[in-house]
């Protein structure tokens, strides 16, 4: 007697062995940045404006925003919080690809990040510390 299998369960196996390999790859908590990312600090405005490291921009159309666990992120859920990413710029200079990083991923060095000035304003210089009186 022939015994047929099924081919929906035959055809669901096969996908689970091809995708298994990507599972695994998205499990492993490494992401790989483009070499031409930069670092900042981003804060979102009002999409699609942004301020990156004190400097105002824009997010390009189309752009995407990463989380740490690389799923999309809406511009809007991120408004008024000071997040550090790395970045690409598309050729208008605008942010393209953004990717929130982890406190490990945020330890790298890379180019761009932070602010830099040559003053200091009185209110950022350290207190003096205070003299008790005996």
């Amino acid at each position: 007697m022939n015994r047929c299998t099924n081919p929906i369960r035959s055809g669901l196996l096969a996908a689970l062995l091809i995708a298994l390999p990507f599972t695994v790859q998205a499990q492993s908590g490494t992401r790989d940045f483009p070499a031409k990312a930069l670092r900042g600090t981003l804060v979102v405005v009002q999409p699609p404006n942004v301020t990156m490291d004190d400097r105002a921009t824009r997010l390009s159309p189309g752009a995407r925003i990463y989380n740490t666990n690389n799923s999309l992120v809406m511009s809007s859920s991120l408004l008024n919080k000071e997040v550090v990413v790395n970045y690409t710029l598309d050729l208008r200079d605008q942010i393209q690809n953004v990717w929130i990083l982890t406190e490990a991923e945020a330890k790298e060095k890379r180019a761009g990040f932070g602010v830099q000035r040559n003053y200091v304003f009185e209110s950022l210089q350290p207190k003096p510390a205070a003299a008790t009186a005996n």
